[in-house]
């Protein structure tokens, strides 16, 4: 498994628990930080998979 594939499933998490907390306490800029969080590792982790299926993973 690539290291971004890893990364980019943190990055997931952290980005929806900032969502989830952002839109708790009412804060919109934390829920839009939460937001971009998770694509940006929705994207990585893509990358990583695309980087595994070339290594013939």
């Amino acid at each position: 498994m690539d290291k971004d594939r890893v990364v980019g499933s943190a990055k997931q998490i952290k980005g929806t628990l900032k969502q989830v907390v952002g839109k708790a306490v009412g804060d919109t800029k934390l829920e839009a930080e939460g937001n971009a969080d998770k694509i940006e590792g929705q994207v990585q982790n893509a990358i990583g998979g695309v980087k595994d299926t070339l290594k013939g993973k």
